[in-house]
Formats: C-alpha cells, structure tokens, sequence
C-alpha cells in the first residue's frame, strides 16, 4: 500500500516536474508536451479515451496526494497540467508551431482562469476539484486552437 501512495505522488508530481522550484505547473506542461508526443499517433476516438481515463486516473492521484500532504492544490501537483495540454491538443494538427501554441494557450487560460473557471475552482474541493478546472483550462484553450486552425486554412 506505500508502494502505491509513493507511485500515487510520483505521478501526481508529473514525474518530479512538480518539483520544480519555480514555476511547477509550467514543468509539468512540458510533460504534457512529451505525453502529446506519445498519444499523437492514436485516432480521434482511442486519443479522446485515453485522456479521459488518465484525467479519472488523475481525480485519484491528485486525492490521494493532496490527501497525505495535507494541502488542497498542491502546487506540485502537475498532473492536471498535464492532462489539460493533452485535452488542448485534441484533434490538433502535427507541427511543432501547433505544440507550441497549444502549449502557450493552455498555460495562459490556466493561469487566467476566465469564468466560471476560478469560481469552480472555489467550491470543488478533492481530486475532481483540482482536475476540473485545468480540463476547463484545456477545453477554452482547445476552441481557441481549433479556431487558429480554421481561420488558417
């Protein structure tokens, strides 16, 4: 059962980019970027499975963590981040200049949380809490993405 806490928070930390000492939820949006790179080849479907079994795995490990740390929202806690580049990306067309955007929008609407986001934020508490409003994050950045992308066509 130690085990599987400490596999739990190692997880929960994005592979130790949690760790970061400055600016954690940047780092763990750089795994992101690294996870895109592997989910990239699936299709739509398997890719859009995927991401919402690891954003279920992630209600856990953020629980879990923020549990036995004792602190809701944890800034080390990166999972989230990292799953709401990966719903960012959904659909997203190949290109380094499309990982990037994805990138630079998810980090700017996590950070500016536009409504309902922060109010979210405030009243869910727990492991869903601290996944929700990063998939919220994820879904604005995703229809703004999805937006470049037509208008570049």
């Amino acid at each position: 059962m130690i085990a599987l806490r400490r596999l739990a928070h190692f997880l929960a930390f994005g592979f130790g980019a949690g760790k970061a000492p400055v600016a954690p939820g940047t780092f763990g949006t750089l795994v992101g970027i690294a996870a895109y790179l592997l989910l990239q080849p699936l299709s739509a479907l398997s890719y859009a499975v995927t991401v919402l079994a690891l954003f279920g795995l992630g209600v856990w490990l953020c629980q879990v963590t923020e549990r036995d740390l004792g602190v809701h929202d944890h800034p080390g806690i990166v999972w989230d981040e990292i799953v709401g580049y990966l719903i960012t990306m959904y659909m997203a067309p190949a290109g380094w200049v499309w990982i990037v955007a994805g990138f630079l929008l998810f980090r700017l609407f996590d950070i500016w949380k536009p409504f309902p986001i922060r109010q979210l934020e405030r009243r869910i508490r727990g492991g869903f809490g601290n996944m929700l409003d990063d998939a919220l994050a994820g879904l604005y950045s995703l229809a703004v993405l999805q937006g470049i992308v037509f208008l570049a066509k």
